[in-house]
């Protein structure tokens, strides 16, 4: 269909059946369950966009040349809308991970203490179960507190080996300032295997964060704790606003904190009836609003929610 395309819009039709985001394709992408179906299906789908683009050029350059009018004077400019900046950048996130053959999934933003806490091993005395940092219904109920739960539904419903990555909003009671904000948008990884290690965790989220931020940027691990890890390692990527000399948004380090990761620590997997002496896991989690002022030089998550048309049409 492609190839019989007779116009730029007919160009635009095979685009939205091919690679919309309800086409077969798209829906595929988000069923992979393994690494090897997930690189081929992404290797169809940039043949496929090859391909479009391809189409859309010599039919392009074929009516400039069947035109008998003046192609440089300006044409009439019609306003379009545009992707939010925080959608952009998931489907960046998106498109990193089902390449590596990742499953994307989304899950319910009201949880249970049992899966945003117990089942994470968070302890009773960590400071998240407080009221004062956490948006609580009732005793049981609450506004989750990030993606990990995610993981836990995934692995209550399948054995290993699993590689998945949710994203979604997250709720806390923070101070809002030029980093933190009440509500986010995160994603959430885990991969469940035998033999994995600490360097295949390294090895993955450098690969990402090369994908989203580009080889000029530094990234460092630092070792840190979290109730669900163990090690635990909180990665840093080297300030794009004062590249590294020290300024508000990074607090004069250098340095802008990403989130978390380790390995799936042994008492997580005992709790969903996996063998921790069989398999072995990694998980880590990360802030969309982050990325994205990391990514474009954004000196104020504010600037996300303000609903500002100058800012958001600026990318």
């Amino acid at each position: 269909m492609i190839e019989a395309a007779a116009t730029v819009d007919e160009v635009e039709e095979a685009r939205v059946r091919y690679l919309g985001r309800k086409s077969e394709l798209k829906l595929a992408l988000r069923e992979v369950r393994d690494r090897e179906t997930g690189m081929t299906l992404n290797a169809v789908r940039v043949a496929i966009e090859e391909s479009l683009s391809r189409r859309e050029q010599e039919l392009t350059t074929a009516v400039v040349e069947d035109t008998d009018f003046d192609v440089t004077l300006p044409g009439e400019t019609f306003a379009r809308g545009q992707l939010h900046l925080v959608t952009q950048v998931r489907r960046a996130v998106e498109d990193a991970f089902l390449g590596l053959g990742y499953e994307v999934r989304e899950d319910r933003e009201v949880e249970t203490v049992e899966y945003n806490f117990d089942l994470l091993a968070f302890p009773d005395w960590h400071h998240a179960r407080s009221p004062r940092e956490t948006f609580f219904f009732d005793e049981q109920r609450l506004l989750r507190t990030e993606t990990s739960p995610s993981q836990i539904h995934l692995m209550q419903e399948r054995e290993p080996p699993l590689y998945m990555v949710s994203i979604g909003r997250v709720y806390r009671r923070d101070t809002i300032d030029a980093t933190h904000f009440t509500m986010f948008h995160q994603f959430e990884g885990l991969a469940v295997d035998r033999g994995l290690t600490l360097a295949d965790l390294r090895g993955t989220l450098l690969h990402v964060m090369r994908a989203l931020y580009g080889a000029e940027r530094r990234v460092r691990f630092r070792t840190h704790y979290f109730p669900f890890t163990e090690p635990s390692m909180e990665p840093d990527v080297s300030c794009p606003i004062c590249d590294g000399e020290g300024c508000r948004v990074c607090s004069d380090t250098g340095w802008i904190e990403l989130g978390g990761c380790g390995m799936v620590d042994p008492n997580v997997f005992e709790a969903v009836g996996y063998d921790p002496e069989e398999w072995q896991g990694f998980a880590f989690g990360f802030g969309l609003e982050r990325i994205a002022m990391i990514r474009y030089g954004i000196d104020e998550i504010r600037r996300f929610f303000d609903n500002d048309v100058r800012f958001l049409t600026r990318y």
